[in-house]
């Protein structure tokens, strides 16, 4: 039976990244195909972002991951953080909104603009569900259980994955965003972010966490420097997107401003 759990979960490991990159492309062709244009940088950073994907759930590296809280700490940086924002610089909401019919497109923006979206694309709730689950993972057993399920492992890193793109994307994002906070609130949560990651990385570190595994003090030591060091990496990175896109505002106002995008 786990057997059988685990090759369920090593297969929508493997589904997930092609069935991104399939919809992806197939946007991409429609658009050219009607006339319009996608910029290659775009298309090479969520191709990208998909490799990133299916390095992360390579089945040698999911083994390391299951037995080395080194290799779950590289996984999780590629999973929740490099990962997420490279996709995020592919674009793909833009790109659905502009390769959606007309009226579609009208929906999709309505969809976007309403009040239960505006509040889960929120930096702040986007915060909770990215480090919040962080420290639910590792500071509870719940990271004991998910080595001995795979099904939950699975879960688990679907979780990382959405959360961690959509706080990318809360952040950051060139994509347009339902009533986005303004330039200051991102930037204070952002360093929130930045503060309470390393605060986790160094409870790691000092005392041991997660526990109830059989893993040696020496290994939950390096996994927490690689979360604190590797995080950093992809924070400071994610402060350079939202900087780069300030003058951007006013051109993604735009885009939100036009429901149904032109084709």
């Amino acid at each position: 039976m786990a057997a059988g759990a685990g090759l369920v979960a090593h297969a929508f490991a493997w589904l997930l990244p092609t069935l991104l990159l399939g919809l992806y492309l197939g946007g991409v062709v429609v658009r050219v195909r009607d006339g319009g244009q996608w910029g290659r940088g775009r298309l090479l950073c969520f191709v990208v972002g998909c490799a990133l994907l299916v390095l992360a759930l390579w089945p040698p590296l999911m083994a390391w991951a299951h037995a080395d809280p080194r290799g779950h700490m590289v996984q999780h940086l590629l999973l929740g953080m490099f990962a997420p924002i490279a996709l995020m610089l592919g674009r793909p909401l833009s790109l659905l909104l502009r390769t959606l019919p007309q009226r579609h497109g009208r929906r999709a923006a309505l969809l976007l603009g309403s009040p239960p979206m505006v509040a889960l694309t929120h930096p702040v709730t986007a915060l909770l569900l990215d480090v919040g689950g962080l420290y639910l993972l590792y500071l509870t057993p719940l990271f004991a259980a998910s080595l001995d399920h795979a099904l939950l492992g699975g879960w688990l890193h679907l979780h990382v994955l959405l959360a961690g793109y959509l706080f990318a994307w809360s952040i950051a994002g060139p994509d347009p965003a339902p009533a986005r906070p303004g330039f200051a609130l991102r930037l204070g949560v952002l360093f929130v972010a930045i503060a309470a990651h390393g605060i986790l990385a160094k409870l790691m570190y000092g005392y041991g966490f997660p526990r109830g595994t059989a893993f040696v003090p020496e290994q939950l030591e390096a996994a927490a420097r690689l979360m604190y060091y590797g995080g950093s990496l992809a924070e400071l990175l994610l402060v350079a997107l939202l900087f780069a896109g300030r003058p951007g505002r006013r051109w993604r106002a735009g885009m939100l401003a036009s429901p149904g995008l032109p084709r």
